[in-house]
């Protein structure tokens, strides 16, 4: 068999907003390239914004946000994550979603208030709580910036 990456792909409208928004969720990930003594989304050194690093690279205004990569800084061997500029607007629920697992392993007693101080530090990035789920173990539903689902379990 030949062996093969999986990517996941986002298509948004702000792919450096979104890309910003999954650094804070996903422990871990970073731009590539990116310098492991700064804090993750941090622009390159010398440069207190992307924007200013941009227009130093000398890249046209029109093309500078039609898509970003994060990918795992952390060695866990997990999947390249893209965000791609489209025009269209999300309609409907999505077919496939993140699940951020981070109560595993919790006794039954904290999972609750893990999940919840997740949750409020998520919506401080944008993010939004759809709901809890509590039929087959709770869990949160939440929407990233710009709408697609995700779940805190």
């Amino acid at each position: 068999m030949i062996g093969f990456d999986v990517n996941l792909v986002f298509d948004c409208h702000d792919p450096h907003r979104l890309a910003l928004f999954w650094l804070t969720a996903l422990e871990g990930y970073d731009f590539p390239g990116s310098d492991p003594d700064r804090p993750a989304g941090a622009p390159p050194p010398g440069f207190d914004s992307w924007e200013a690093w941009a227009d130093a690279q000398g890249y046209p205004a029109e093309g500078r946000n039609l898509a970003r990569t994060i990918i795992d800084q952390s060695g866990r061997g997990r999947p390249d994550i893209f965000f791609l500029a489209v025009p269209e607007d999300k309609l409907a629920k999505n077919r496939l979603h993140l699940d951020l697992k981070v109560s595993k392993g919790l006794p039954a007693e904290q999972v609750r208030q893990r999940q919840d101080g997740e949750a409020a530090r998520l919506v401080a990035s944008g993010a939004t709580v759809q709901r809890r789920v509590d039929d087959d173990g709770s869990h949160l539903i939440l929407q990233d910036p710009e709408g697609n689902e995700f779940c805190v379990i």
